[in-house]
């Protein structure tokens, strides 16, 4: 559950997602939050900090207000290639950071990636870090992720996977999915079967969207492709000629991304999150209820449906 809060000393509203105390405190959520805390982009959801409540660990995080790019594409449908190329500039953008981060996110999609509407332009930024791997921790070999978005090696069971490389191909499908309005491997007669999808993408059986230029179907050609030490990577897609066209110097590509010294100010230490997991852990309670968060009332959560139907959506349905 994600609820909408101001922090009653600034009146800054945060999006707080909040996790049931006890059995649901995994070393996932730690993992989580520890891959989150650290990253500074401006095409990352920002993390401000983790606290607890009698019930339920609080993620603190910057409030997104234009909900989901889900939602975003399809309320319009699709979108035309100068739109796509718009926001999976700021995707290939953010990955290539989390990437310099030495993380993974295994996870990325339409529903993890929300729309920015509060400047004079919409920006996108990644979200839910759930399933990330960072380079403390071992190899990538699970296969996680939601199906529309899973790459070929991952359906394999290859041990270990190239977490960056699974990355691209999921940028690949929000591109797709942006430009067509519908999953490149889902089948038709099928929409719905994950174990259709599967052999679709196994196969690398699409097709592509008509009306597009020669350079954006050698862009998704170069993504869809089934061996990943083949497939091109997140470095090649930022020097593609399709990439490139009207990219704005705002959007940080290598050497311009920022530095792993760029952390945010006052960052919460690893030592009180690993306090603050530890402590959420265990169960304080029975009740639904969310208490004060961090006990200690520095949030106020008095909005009425109008308001809290404007927060954005952290898991959209997938379907189209």
């Amino acid at each position: 559950m994600t609820k909408l809060m101001r922090e009653k000393a600034t009146g800054i509203l945060f999006a707080v997602k909040y996790i049931t105390r006890g059995d649901q405190i995994t070393d996932h959520v730690r993992r989580e939050i520890v891959n989150h805390r650290s990253l500074c982009h401006p095409f990352v959801v920002k993390f401000k900090e983790v606290v607890v409540t009698d019930s339920h660990l609080g993620v603190v995080m910057e409030y997104v207000s234009g909900g989901d790019l889900f939602n975003y594409v399809q309320q319009r449908r699709s979108f035309n290639e100068a739109q796509a190329r718009y926001f999976f500039q700021h995707l290939i953008s953010g990955v290539e950071y989390l990437h310099r981060m030495r993380v993974v996110h295994r996870d990325l999609k339409l529903e993890n990636t929300l729309v920015d509407l509060s400047g004079p332009s919409p920006q996108l930024k990644i979200c839910d870090f759930g399933y990330s791997k960072s380079g403390l921790d071992s190899q990538p070999k699970t296969r996680i992720g939601t199906p529309a978005y899973i790459a070929p090696e991952v359906y394999q069971g290859i041990q270990p996977y190239d977490g960056k490389a699974s990355d691209v191909w999921a940028c690949g499908v929000v591109l797709y999915v942006m430009l067509a309005g519908r999953y490149p491997f889902q089948d038709p007669d099928h929409p719905t079967n994950n174990h259709a999808t599967m052999w679709r993408v196994l196969d690398i059986k699409y097709e592509m969207p008509p009306n597009l230029s020669d350079e954006c179907k050698d862009l998704l050609r170069r993504i869809f492709v089934k061996d990943p030490h083949y497939r091109i990577p997140i470095a090649g897609i930022g020097q593609h000629p399709w990439f490139v066209r009207d990219l704005s110097h705002e959007v940080p590509l290598g050497p311009t991304q920022p530095a792993e010294r760029d952390t945010p100010k006052h960052l919460q230490v690893i030592e009180e999150v690993d306090t603050i997991v530890e402590a959420a852990k265990v169960r304080m309670g029975e009740s639904d209820g969310i208490g004060s968060v961090g006990g200690i009332g520095l949030y106020d959560d008095d909005f009425g449906e109008e308001d809290m139907g404007i927060i954005a959506s952290m898991a959209g349905s997938g379907e189209f």
